[in-house]
């Protein structure tokens, strides 16, 4: 198992819990975080808040040393590349032989991957008392998934442009949304998210 570290100058997007992992490291508990009927990417780490903290090496060492930890316990080997792009910290975890045997730590629809992604959060709120909004990704599903969005953006995005109805998309996470709102507007037409809980998904339509 092994920890590295690049940076970049430009920022990518990025990530929304679930629930946590049982046997993970212990974090404390803090307020359910999920949607309001307000957009709920405005709160978490689709919006991009003022307030937040800038990245640094010290968060990314700390998510690391949590992910490393975890990956003791469930007996899973996995190397840890820590990237800073912009001002958000990005970690990633591959598996050392190129197995898929980190698959689990991805869960359906990545909902594993989202709750890991909460608990490394916590773990550096714990030690630092700052917020962050680092993005983890386990096997390259996130950017997997954001290949899919996009199709799926696209489609729409010509649904509503040959037809002048808007179209529902499918439930998914606050941080999924935010990518597709983005293809959304840079496409000119416009996006919003409806929805509850797990239901909560994004309606373009012509602007």
């Amino acid at each position: 198992m092994s920890q590295t570290q690049t940076e970049h100058p430009m920022e990518s997007e990025g990530p929304e819990p679930e629930e946590s992992q049982e046997g993970a490291p212990a974090v404390p508990e803090t307020a359910d975080s999920g949607d309001t009927v307000q957009e709920a990417e405005v709160q978490d780490d689709a919006a991009e808040d003022d307030d937040a903290p800038s990245a640094d090496t010290d968060e990314g060492d700390i998510a690391a040393d949590y992910l490393e930890e975890l990956l003791d316990i469930v007996d899973l080997d996995g190397d840890i590349d820590i990237e800073i792009r912009g001002e958000r910290t990005f970690i990633s975890i591959v598996a050392e032989e190129g197995g898929d045997e980190l698959q689990d730590l991805v869960g359906p629809k990545g909902e594993v991957l989202d709750a890991l992604q909460e608990l490394s959060r916590l773990a550096v709120l714990t030690a630092t008392g700052d917020r962050t909004r680092l993005v983890l990704d386990i096997a390259g599903h996130r950017e997997l998934r954001q290949t899919e969005l996009k199709q799926q953006a696209d489609d729409a995005i010509a649904q509503v442009r040959d037809h002048g109805e808007e179209v529902h998309l499918e439930p998914m996470s606050a941080y999924e949304r935010k990518i597709v709102h983005d293809f959304v507007a840079e496409a000119g037409l416009v996006s919003e998210s409806e929805g509850e809980g797990k239901r909560r998904h994004v309606v373009i339509a012509a602007s």
